[in-house]
């Protein structure tokens, strides 16, 4: 038996959940692992984890969060430019990412994506600067707003990474697995106390994917929030770690690592 393992929002950056990374480990030398996204914020950090988990595991499969896009003014690399150089170093590594063909683990096509956000996760009646402008004024504004939006528009980009999923995913026959830092459905913040947060956390325009790209699981992260939440049929599992003063005050939902599927 081999399993798909998944885990995200690793944060590794934080000095108490480094330790947290001996608990990703394989039962089997076949056992695969998603990471989907937020593993921390700089190039090398992010690399030197991923090829960490690469060493244990049979195949390990990558997909960006916010985190990993963050970009200061100084750095050699920002926006759209970070996002290859990470994908470039992950195949020097040979982790597999978002760019790259789609694996099949059993009868499952696994299907990577990273699609942004474009703020359609707002209030009624409103357009996306008033909805900013409200979370200025309650002090809810993601590091978004300063660390990536200076360098790439997220909206333009989010539409651009949109066409290029929906291409790739309608070549796609049989059961698949989609993976997404970003929740595809809104019916996962309807437990998100702060309702700003859903500015952030994903697009109205794959709501429709779980359904229409035959998933039998959909792996996300960015809540914080680990559980297990069925929508028209689809298994939405947030498989996140997050900072020490979530994980230390909570029970897990879910178990952690997150077993997807197992096959013979």
């Amino acid at each position: 038996m081999k399993t798909l393992w998944a885990v995200s929002d690793l944060h590794i950056a934080v000095k108490q959940n480094g330790p947290k990374l001996d608990l990703v480990q394989p039962t089997s030398p076949d056992d695969w692992l998603i990471v989907a996204g937020d593993v921390a914020e700089r190039t090398e950090l992010i690399l030197k984890t991923l090829s960490l988990l690469n060493s244990r595991f049979h195949t390990v499969i990558w997909v960006p969060g916010n985190h990993e896009l963050f970009s200061r003014s100084s750095d050699s690399s920002v926006g759209m430019d970070k996002y290859h150089e990470l994908v470039e170093g992950c195949r020097r590594i040979g982790v597999l990412t978002p760019e790259d063909p789609y694996p099949k683990f059993g009868e499952h096509t696994i299907c990577p994506l990273f699609t942004l956000y474009d703020y359609t996760w707002r209030r009624p009646g409103i357009s996306p600067e008033q909805a900013i402008a409200e979370a200025h004024k309650r002090q809810i504004v993601f590091t978004d707003e300063f660390a990536i939006k200076p360098f790439k528009d997220p909206v333009e980009w989010c539409r651009e990474r949109l066409r290029y999923s929906v291409l790739r995913l309608a070549q796609v026959q049989g059961p698949t697995v989609l993976i997404n830092h970003w929740p595809l459905v809104r019916e996962v913040m309807a437990a998100v106390f702060v309702k700003e947060i859903g500015l952030w956390s994903g697009s109205r325009h794959t709501q429709d994917w779980p359904r229409r790209y035959h998933a039998d699981k959909v792996i996300y992260g960015h809540l914080h929030m680990p559980r297990e939440l069925t929508v028209d049929g689809v298994t939405h599992v947030d498989v996140s770690l997050g900072y020490p003063h979530e994980w230390e005050s909570r029970p897990w939902r879910t178990q952690w690592p997150y077993p997807v599927l197992e096959v013979r």
